[in-house]
């Protein structure tokens, strides 16, 4: 399978780990999804206010559009939490991939409270599990225990690739 690839799930699942990681291993471009939210969407997160999906909107568009720019050879970190997310990403790319990170609502939470250098309210880890819809049943879709080693789980995706 050829990508781009995006690694997906709640915040605290490691995401930008694993995609720095699967970039690195396959000499792919990354795309830290964070770097693209506007400033009102970080002060938002910042106060510990959920974002709409009027929020993602703009946010969307723009990793739609840096996907479409950059090619098969990019791995886009991106919490792409409802079905209707990875739908408009998968519009500006069909053959898009998705590896999701899967881990508790408990494990999500220690482990953003322990990020002291990000935006990212603790807070807001009970709505990431509200909004998320799994993907399970959609096609082109690697589940993964986000508790693996990072190295396993590179592993995992770059063989499932």
């Amino acid at each position: 399978m050829n990508g781009p690839l995006v690694i997906m799930g709640v915040a605290g699942c490691g995401k930008s780990s694993l995609g720095a990681a699967v970039a690195a291993q396959l000499g792919w471009q990354l795309v830290e999804g964070d770097e693209f939210h506007p400033p009102s969407n970080v002060d938002k997160m910042r106060q510990g206010v959920a974002l709409t999906d009027a929020d993602r909107t703009g946010w969307l568009d723009a990793l739609a559009a840096a996907l479409e720019q950059r090619g098969s050879n990019t791995v886009l970190t991106c919490s792409a939490l409802k079905k209707a997310y990875r739908d408009r990403l998968r519009q500006a790319v069909p053959a898009l991939l998705f590896a999701h990170l899967t881990l508790t609502k408990e494990q999500a939470r220690a482990r953003v409270t322990q990020r002291a250098s990000h935006y990212f309210n603790a807070n807001l880890v009970d709505s990431q599990f509200a909004d998320l819809e799994s993907p399970v049943a959609e096609t082109g879709v690697l589940t993964l225990d986000a508790c693996e080693s990072l190295a396993q789980l590179r592993e995992h995706v770059c063989s499932w690739l």
